[in-house]
């Protein structure tokens, strides 16, 4: 049977939210089988928890935000989620609690790769319940747009997981490297060609964002910089295609809010946080368009649901 994981053992770290600036420590715990993630704020009069949703992704201005309404605390937030979630899918975990002690993830260095170092050595555990997957059966698709401004995204059957994406930036830095990328989970590991890719953003945006409370963390520490012509990280980039790939990072994270793995293909243009949730929204609403399956043998599953071990400190963890 092809199991739930979670946690061996809760593991820490310290860093800045992109957008808020503000200082924030990130603890992460086991949690029980069919508890999904829960993010909790810890940092109010309350303990706020807020599980990991489609409806709860209540705004999507250049993140996936969760946001609550607390009878006495009002409107609670926890943005940022994505890179967390895409780490938590890239590497299996169903069940764990996310402990932040401010209004953001911290963005780390501006792709997956930090936690899934922290997943990792913290450990996974596998957990006495059937992993349970999300089937898609006929494909639903979400465009926006006309022209060159079209954008969409559509979940389609494929027995496996694999996602599509096509960007179009009309920027030289951008332009020289790949426009276009596919990635078959069960051929590619998450963690060597997906989970490095970085975040991304314009100098010229900047002061924009800023004004509105956006980008007030962000710097070329986490996140690829450019100006009108060129990169200016003086590292350069990860991948020959880390723009397309980051997308299709952010993409896996906010798949992953269903609270279940898909076995299906995602293909988008243009996408972002908010097109990918409203496809995750009609997905639900459409019972005739996916089902739940879980696998009493593991060789009947498709190939990215079978994880292999791989050696950490700290325990044993396990990666497509």
């Amino acid at each position: 049977m092809l199991k739930q994981r979670t946690l061996k053992s809760p593991i820490s770290t310290t860093g800045v939210g992109l957008h808020t600036g503000a200082k924030v420590t990130l603890t992460l715990r086991p949690a029980a089988p069919n508890t999904g993630i829960v993010f909790c704020r810890s940092d109010l009069a309350e303990r706020v928890a807020i599980p990991a949703t489609p409806e709860a992704v209540r705004d999507t201005r250049m993140s996936s935000c969760l946001i609550t309404d607390h009878p006495r605390l009002g409107e609670v937030r926890i943005s940022t989620i994505e890179h967390l979630m895409s780490a938590f899918s890239g590497l299996g975990v169903d069940n764990a609690y996310v402990d932040v002690s401010a209004a953001e993830i911290p963005i780390l260095d501006g792709s997956a790769a930090p936690f899934v170092y922290l997943i990792q050595s913290a450990g996974i555990l596998e957990q006495a319940v059937a992993k349970r997957f999300v089937r898609i059966k006929q494909p639903v698709e979400i465009r926006e747009g006309e022209g060159q401004s079209l954008k969409w995204a559509l979940l389609e059957p494929f027995e496996g997981f694999k996602l599509s994406f096509g960007i179009d930036f009309k920027h030289p830095a951008v332009d020289k490297t790949g426009q276009f990328a596919c990635v078959d989970f069960s051929e590619t590991p998450y963690t060597r060609e997906v989970a490095r890719a970085r975040t991304f953003g314009f100098m010229q945006d900047v002061e924009n964002l800023r004004s509105v409370g956006l980008a007030l963390g962000g710097s070329l520490d986490n996140a690829i910089v450019m100006d009108e012509y060129r990169v200016l990280n003086s590292d350069g980039l990860r991948y020959d295609d880390e723009f397309v790939k980051h997308k299709i990072l952010d993409a896996v994270g906010d798949l992953y809010v269903l609270g279940h793995p898909i076995i299906g293909a995602y293909t988008a243009h243009k996408s972002g946080h908010a097109l990918n949730n409203k496809l995750l929204r009609a997905l639900l609403a459409n019972q005739q368009a996916w089902e739940y399956v879980v696998f009493d043998v593991a060789e009947q599953a498709p190939v990215f649901a079978r994880p292999l071990p791989v050696p950490v400190a700290g325990g044993q963890a396990l990666a497509w």
